[in-house]
């Protein structure tokens, strides 16, 4: 059998589109160059920037802060490997609890409507307040004291609320013919969720689960509010103790470095579920 060979217009057109592509990188590279280049002159360049640098780029003050600041952000990144599996649970419980349709259910689901209603509405710093002062105050016996705990609790609480709309919003998009046909080959209610609607759900919400646990780690530096010293209760002394705001910087680094690999793989998988929707 002979070797298949590309002919000349094929060849031609696979070199025009490699030329295009260096055109566009080129292109993109001299852009981000020239952006880049007139950011960073207008900032040395104002008026103010020699105090700015003074107080905000002081590499001394980075240096001193960095470890306290790295110790704490561990106490961040602990709250959020905690917290992330419950509040995946418990929305998908709470998601699916909102889907049952049988009248006997409804106290259920009313009360799923209510709690995603409410811990959606209140902003999250307002509810650690609550939950880490209201609770101690109660004096129940049993009832957990420890700022980390109530911080946990408290963004388990409103995440929980978000995560169990995203679950929703991916059990709603499968086709109702899907759970007809699972019916149809006898499987029974539990069933039909547990092996067929729910695996697509949980594919297709991939992406946005991704994002609320983004911000979710970001949120963790609320926990501050009560006390513990996580990486921005670190930042706070060190800046109150030296007036310098440098400690500052380096927890935004800390989380930036943190976020931004999970922000590009969450836009990897929405790309990839793109192709894939698209049969490309």
């Amino acid at each position: 059998m002979s070797e298949w060979v590309k002919s000349e217009r094929q060849l031609a057109r696979e070199a025009l589109l490699r030329t295009r592509g260096r055109r566009s990188l080129s292109a993109a590279t001299i852009s981000t160059i020239v952006v880049v280049v007139v950011v960073v002159v207008g900032l040395t360049a104002s008026p103010g920037w020699p105090r700015v640098r003074d107080k905000f780029f002081s590499w001394e003050h980075l240096v001193a802060a960095l470890p306290d600041v790295l110790r704490g952000f561990l106490l961040n990144v602990l709250i959020f490997l905690i917290a992330e599996p419950i509040i995946l649970v418990l929305g998908l419980g709470v998601a699916l609890v909102r889907g049952l349709r049988a009248p006997v259910f409804f106290p259920f689901r009313a009360l799923a409507v209510l709690y995603t209603d409410i811990f959606r509405g209140i902003p999250v710093v307002l509810l650690i307040y609550v939950v880490g002062f209201g609770v101690p105050a109660l004096e129940l016996q049993g009832t957990p004291s420890e700022p980390v705990v109530l911080g946990t609790i408290a963004l388990i609480l409103a995440y929980t609320a978000y995560v169990a709309e995203v679950f929703r919003s991916g059990i709603d998009s499968v086709h109702p013919s899907q759970r007809a046909a699972a019916r149809s080959l006898g499987l029974s209610h539990g069933q039909t969720m547990r092996y067929v609607v729910v695996p697509q759900a949980v594919r297709r919400v991939v992406p946005p689960l991704l994002n609320d646990f983004a911000s979710l780690q970001k949120d963790t530096a609320l926990v501050a509010l009560l006390g513990p010293l996580e990486a921005l209760r670190q930042a706070q002394i060190h800046a109150a103790k030296n007036f310098n705001y440098t400690p500052y910087i380096a927890t935004v680094l800390l989380f930036v470095a943190l976020i931004v690999p999970l922000a590009r793989f969450t836009d990897h998988l929405a790309a990839r579920a793109a192709r894939q929707r698209g049969g490309g």
